[in-house]
């Protein structure tokens, strides 16, 4: 039995895909709400939200994703940092998936990946859960109804999380289990109920894809001046560093919070939603994001929330600390209509720096921007993790290595080209500490750092007195109005500065062995700025 609207000519049994249940098509928000509340799925919230836990999966499983090592595909991925899988493994999943698929409900969405209709992806998303079928619904683009009528699927994502993957017939790690094949357009997930996986899928994908065009794939939130597109920004940045806070102003337009392409034509969101973290989440300095918690439709996903008065508890991480919210982005006031922008004129690496060594802002050379994306460096902070007793660096290449499917140095390359051909103004934001490491000193003040952005963002820190950073080589502002000078100077904000020196040195040689393993694959004068 079916329900919805669909290609009569692009149904799941045309895709060979027999035997199930009932299959909903394209339903729009109220009924998935309201399937997901009649099959046990979630509670409805305060202002109909749903409220949903992910059981023992409260995150991704990178050690559980797979590409099929295809010829089509054997030279142009970065085998070290993504696991092979046989053909015939996969076709032995794929096979024991759909068998596994028969006589159970199934919930379709037909979606784009991607706001420029020239570079989009359409992606048929399909949903053993009605609540992770509202959720992708939410993350990606909804074609209007009548587009329904041809939609042609040019990738499928099949999640199914009561299917257990068997390591030794499938080619896998455990019983969960995300596989990508590309020869056959087809991504299957199972054995997880983490309702990212869809949609970080769908960015693997398009990192994968996007490049070929001459299009930069970027993990980014991006925003542009009130009125003027052209006076684009991204920020790139891993998490816990504001790349989602910080895009958030309200005086600029909210292109996206965390993926976008940036073309031949300009910047372009892939999405047309936000998945929020919500621990210590303020409805005075996230007003915007706060209000979508109570919203209709929003996903609430891994909160803790009163039993009687389904009030959510932003601060109780006894399920997770990655406990999140997904909605629409017009559920955001000032995000563009389009989710497109011009050619950035600001780029903003966000890193946030638990040794207490890095400036809160310093303006890099284009050599010097390919050198920290590659890098794309933030730290972890004792407590955070079960042995972590002192801050851990993090090197997470291009900002987002578990979605990079192609080495680091075409994305690089891409970057270095289009910030040529563009005239882009690129920053290096620290949201970390200051006056001394983790445990010593204190988080950088996010009035000082929205200061900096704005100014870096209308032009007047361009302005500024600038010094050679000692130890890293970029510029930093000597004074910027509204913000302590000595903030500016991170070594001064220490104690004890011999002690600020032996931690300089400890860095530098980190980022230093870090980089070693991209030598061999970059231009000249990236190797001259390149530290330690």
């Amino acid at each position: 039995m079916e329900t919805g609207r669909v290609n009569p000519n692009q149904r799941l049994q045309d895709q060979g895909m027999t035997g199930l249940g009932h299959v909903y098509y394209n339903l729009t928000e109220p009924t998935l709400v309201q399937k997901a509340l009649e099959r046990k799925e979630g509670d409805l919230g305060q202002g109909g939200t749903l409220l949903v836990n992910t059981g023992k999966h409260t995150g991704r499983s990178p050690k559980d994703k797979f590409v099929v090592r295809t010829p089509a595909v054997e030279d142009t991925i970065w085998w070290e940092n993504n696991k092979p899988m046989a053909p015939d493994a996969f076709d032995r999943l794929y096979a024991d998936m759909l068998e596994h698929m028969k006589g159970k409900d199934y919930f379709v969405q037909d979606l784009y990946g991607g706001a420029d209709p020239q570079y989009r992806l359409d992606v048929r998303v399909i949903n053993e859960m009605a609540w992770h079928n509202l959720f992708i619904r939410h993350m990606l683009r909804r074609p209007a109804r009548a587009e329904l009528d041809d939609y042609a699927p040019e990738f499928t994502i099949i999640n199914c999380p009561s299917f257990s993957a068997d390591p030794e017939k499938h080619g896998c790690r455990s019983e969960t289990v995300i596989a990508l094949n590309f020869d056959r357009k087809l991504i299957l997930i199972g054995g997880t109920e983490y309702a990212g996986e869809n949609k970080k899928s769908v960015f693997t994908l398009l990192n994968y894809i996007l490049p070929g065009d001459g299009v930069m794939a970027m993990h980014c939130s991006a925003n542009h001046a009130e009125g003027n597109p052209v006076d684009t920004a991204i920020f790139f940045g891993l998490s816990g560093t504001g790349k989602t806070t910080l895009s958030a102003d309200p005086d600029r337009v909210l292109i996206g919070d965390d993926e976008h392409g940036w073309s031949p034509r300009g910047t372009f969101n892939f999405e047309g939603g936000c998945y929020a973290k919500t621990i210590s989440l303020s409805p005075e300095a996230e007003p915007e994001i706060y209000g979508t918690t109570s919203m209709f439709g929003t996903v609430i996903e891994n909160m803790v929330y009163d039993d009687e008065t389904l009030e959510l508890d932003f601060e109780d991480d006894s399920l997770t600390a990655n406990m999140r919210c997904a909605y629409p982005l017009h559920y955001i006031s000032h995000a563009s209509d389009t989710a497109l922008g011009g050619h950035p004129k600001n780029i903003i690496m966000l890193t946030c720096d638990a040794f207490g060594v890095l400036p809160p802002i310093a303006r890099l050379s284009p050599a010097q921007a390919e050198y920290h994306f590659l890098s794309g460096f933030t730290s972890k902070v004792a407590g955070t993790e079960k042995g972590v007793t002192e801050p851990e660096p993090t090197f997470s290449t291009c900002f987002g290595a578990p979605f990079m499917p192609r080495r680091p140095e075409v994305y690089g390359a891409l970057l270095r080209e289009k910030i040529h051909k563009h005239g882009a103004t690129c920053w290096l934001v620290n949201t970390g500490w200051t006056g001394g490491a983790y445990g010593e000193g204190s988080r950088m003040p996010i009035r000082a750092t929205r200061a900096l952005l704005t100014a870096a963002l209308d032009g007047s820190l361009a302005d500024s007195q600038f010094r050679k950073d000692p130890n890293f080589g970029f510029e930093v502002p000597v004074s910027v109005p509204g913000v302590a000078s000595i903030l500016l100077d991170p070594r001064r904000t220490w104690d004890n500065h011999e002690a600020y020196d032996v931690q300089a040195r400890k860095l530098v040689g980190m980022f230093a062995e870090n980089f070693a393993q991209y030598e061999a694959y970059i231009h000249e004068d990236v190797k001259a700025v390149a530290i330690g």
